[in-house]
């Protein structure tokens, strides 16, 4: 995969006047979706379009979204104030974008040590997190869907090895949302830049290191080229969350039969776009590391314990913070975790390290 075709679009572009009321004729509307993505970057930029092309599909027309890579009329980390304000009417991109507007934020996204891709969306159809993510995203005007995920993220792309934890100290590292507070901890200076501008920083060296999500958007962002070692298990994000945001108000006004189309098309995604992630990522590390000689190594244990460490103070800190809906979020998270990670021991995990003792994968 050529890098380069997805760096055309990184640019910042201007930010738009916020939108009148969205044009509707003959019970027709005409949506802009912003995304944080490189147009069609594999992975999150695949993910955005399938959606906008499954909202017009199922809406049969009646909602008509046209997509909008980052920097094409706001920048990838303005997707959120856009809709928020009106600028557009929806966007695509991850909730560990959004930090700075709240911590709690963070946790629906991904989690270090947190929850895996169907733990995470189980968590909000079947444990709370549903209306809590509606009333922390409700503060800001915006409606809130998860709509895909890429499973298990890596450690990231290193130039030189990590033997200890004192290797961490001082790195220049990007990463995002709680993984970046984990990272802080440990010494590391954490960044969080855009995927193509974490290559262009790798290659001269303003990073040591960086993560980003997995081979099969990595490898499309040219990472392996300026640096050798990959590291696994992504333990800062066990999973990252795809989220589409809408302007609530907009939302609200559609007939229900919109709002049901809008909700499917967001929910109906979750799935194909996980395992599409799954299926891909275990192909191109195939190909990174027979045809581009990627080393794949994992962490040491007392790095990884390191991590739990620091983890647990991240998760602490959100527990203790000074607005109680943070608090809310924390306790039905950790407690969802809990609960599930339990029964997993016995579940999936049983299951997994069986077939490993068996296969050998």
């Amino acid at each position: 995969m050529d890098r380069r075709r997805f760096l055309k679009t990184g640019a910042v572009g201007a930010i738009a006047a916020p939108l009148a009321t969205p044009a509707i004729a003959q019970d027709k509307r005409q949506w802009k979706m912003v995304t944080a993505w490189p147009k069609n970057l594999p992975g999150p930029g695949v993910a955005a379009q399938m959606l906008a092309d499954r909202i017009t599909t199922l809406s049969g027309g009646r909602i008509e979204v046209k997509l909008f890579a980052a920097g094409e009329l706001v920048p990838g980390r303005g997707v959120f104030d856009a809709v928020s304000e009106g600028t557009a009417e929806l966007y695509h991109a991850v909730p560990a974008y959004w930090g700075s507007k709240s911590k709690g934020i963070l946790l629906f996204g991904s989690q270090p040590f947190g929850l895996r891709a169907d733990e995470q969306v189980g968590w909000l159809y079947h444990g709370g997190g549903q209306a809590l993510y509606d009333e922390m995203y409700g503060r800001f005007g915006i409606k809130p869907f998860l709509c895909g995920n890429s499973g298990p993220q890596w450690a990231g792309w290193f130039r030189n090895e990590i033997t200890s934890v004192d290797d961490l100290k001082g790195m220049k590292f990007r990463t995002t949302g709680l993984a970046s507070e984990m990272a802080s901890k440990l010494g590391m200076a954490a960044e969080a830049l855009s995927g193509p501008a974490m290559f262009q920083a790798l290659q001269t060296g303003a990073l040591d290191a960086g993560e980003f999500i997995g081979p099969w958007t990595d490898s499309a962002l040219g990472y392996h080229q300026v640096a050798k070692y990959y590291y696994w298990p992504g333990v800062g994000e066990p999973s990252s969350a795809e989220e589409c945001g809408i302007n609530a108000d907009l939302y609200n006004g559609l007939p229900d039969d919109l709002k049901q189309v809008v909700s499917n098309a967001c929910e109906s995604l979750y799935n194909p776009v996980w395992t599409e992630y799954t299926t891909k990522h275990a192909i191109s590390l195939k190909n990174l590391v027979d045809e581009e000689g990627v080393q794949v190594r994992r962490l040491p244990d007392s790095v990884i314990e390191a991590m739990g460490t620091a983890a647990a103070e991240v998760i602490d800190e959100l527990r203790q913070d000074d607005d109680k809906l943070v608090q809310q979020i924390t306790e039905s998270f950790v407690s969802y975790r809990d609960s599930v990670g339990s029964y997993m021991t016995y579940a999936d995990n049983g299951q997994m390290n069986a077939r490993a003792q068996v296969l050998g994968y």
